[in-house]
């Protein structure tokens, strides 16, 4: 082991330490500014006026960031958001002052601001912040769950919100108490009209009749960037993968099934429903793309 191994070893084990203990936490900073707390104000508190995005970060390096800074500009552009994304690297700038190897997760906020009571947009800036949640370094690897389908369904969207991940995630709560009432990681979610569109936090891809399908999410559902990037893996690597709407009747069908985002690249069913799944093509394509490199 050379020096900087050694150096990265132990910082690792005195990180883990850390978090075991509860001795490091959270870090928040609202415009590249270390803050401890939130205006009573801010429309994110009162409408869930805003985006998000959730990022891992590792090496000071924020994985996937194009397609991280790429969804967050379309979301502001919907949600009519002006924000200084430059934010995001000032704050990790900081970070970087106290973290020798700046490793965990990256969740960034954008927040409409402050406002007065009442509907109407204000005029200034949205704000942007980011919460730090340092975790020890590890390598993306794929897993195997047992899923099933939920029985709460997911409404349809304003066309302008599809594809969005607003703060609004009521939705995603009252789906995720249901998937933990059965003791599912991950859950398979459909919507009020019969069709599949994701999983509770997490975008899926299924094999069905020997193809490659992933739902178009015409109506509903988030635009993940784990999806985008192995979509577009898929493609570099000549596989085809078909984006169409899938119905429920299609399900018992299913040859294989797994759900990703960019915390987890490939949560892999091994059941659904009790219903036996194939786990090897899931495995075959994580090798195939390389999933446990990110970029």
């Amino acid at each position: 082991m050379n020096k900087k191994e050694k150096e990265f070893s132990l910082e690792f084990i005195k990180l883990k330490q850390k978090i075991v203990s509860g001795k490091i936490g959270m870090h928040c900073y609202k415009n590249a500014q270390e803050i401890k707390q939130i205006e009573l104000l801010d429309r994110a508190f009162h409408y869930g006026d805003g985006c998000f995005s959730t990022a891992r970060i590792r090496e000071g390096v924020i994985e996937l960031e194009s397609l991280h800074i790429a969804r967050l500009k379309l979301a502001c552009e919907r949600l009519l958001l002006s924000a200084d994304l430059a934010f995001i690297q000032r704050s990790i700038v900081q970070l970087k002052q106290t973290y020798a190897h700046l490793n965990g997760t990256l969740k960034i906020i954008i927040s409409r601001g402050e406002g007065q009571r009442g509907y109407s947009l204000p005029t200034h800036p949205a704000d942007v912040w980011i919460f730090f949640y340092p975790q020890a370094s590890e390598a993306f690897t794929y897993s195997e769950i047992d899923s099933g389908i939920l029985q709460h369904a997911m409404g349809l969207s304003m066309p302008q919100m599809v594809g969005v991940k607003s703060l609004n995630r009521l939705e995603q709560v009252l789906l995720k108490h249901e998937a933990e009432q059965h003791g599912w990681l991950e859950a398979l979610v459909t919507d009020v009209q019969g069709s599949v569109v994701e999983g509770v936090s997490s975008n899926c891809f299924i094999l069905l009749n020997d193809r490659w399908i992933s739902p178009e999410l015409r109506y509903n559902g988030v635009h993940g960037v784990m999806r985008a990037e192995i979509l577009a893996r898929m493609q570099q690597q000549g596989m085809s993968c078909e984006l169409r709407m899938i119905g429920m009747e299609e399900i018992p069908r299913f040859q294989s099934l797994f759900f990703c985002n960019a915390l987890s690249p490939m949560k892999i069913a091994k059941s659904l429903n009790h219903q036996h799944l194939d786990v090897q093509p899931c495995i075959d394509m994580f090798h195939r793309l390389q999933l446990n490199q990110m970029q």
